[in-house]
């Protein structure tokens, strides 16, 4: 058989081996390890507490959005936490409160301020003002649409108030 020389190729790399000769069955291919991989650092991700574990209360409130001084956007909520509220809206309104139609990439969000009454006692409303930002939005027929809105900052009492209107109807529900 001589000294012909057989390749194997074994993760890329070539193993040489002499056929024949005192070798006793086949020559196990040598496997070289694999230079360390470089790790790539993620870049940090705008933290917050999940609010999504936030209970919601179905409800249907009168919302008015406020884009600039100029614009409102009247719309209704659907639900609200103690985090946020979704609202419902028509095509024509979701593309005043969102350009374009595309979801806000996180940390990127749309600010706007909103307007609300909630019922604090069964024959007084108060007025909620609050500095919001539009966090997603869904698509859930032809023309109606979810966009989910994130409290950042209240005017007053407002966070007590919507507190008060979430523990409320929840206790309605036990």
């Amino acid at each position: 058989m001589g000294n012909k020389t057989m390749v194997e190729r074994t993760a890329s790399k070539h193993v040489h081996r002499k056929k024949g000769g005192a070798s006793k069955g086949p020559t196990p291919p040598v496997i070289e390890a694999a230079p360390a991989a470089k790790r790539n650092t993620m870049k940090p991700v705008a933290t917050k507490s999940n609010l999504r574990d936030q209970q919601r209360v179905e409800t249907s409130l009168d919302v008015v959005a406020i884009l600039s001084e100029q614009v409102t956007v009247n719309c209704k909520a659907t639900n609200v936490s103690r985090a946020g509220m979704m609202i419902s809206c028509d095509e024509k309104t979701l593309n005043r409160l969102v350009p374009n139609q595309t979801s806000p990439a996180p940390g990127q969000w749309i600010e706007i301020s909103t307007q609300f009454s909630l019922p604090v006692v069964a024959s007084q409303n108060v007025t909620v003002s609050a500095d919001c930002h539009i966090v997603y939005l869904r698509r859930v027929s032809r023309d109606e649409f979810h966009v989910g809105i994130q409290f950042c900052r209240f005017e007053g009492n407002g966070h007590q108030y919507v507190d008060q209107y979430v523990s409320r109807q929840l206790s309605t529900l036990s």
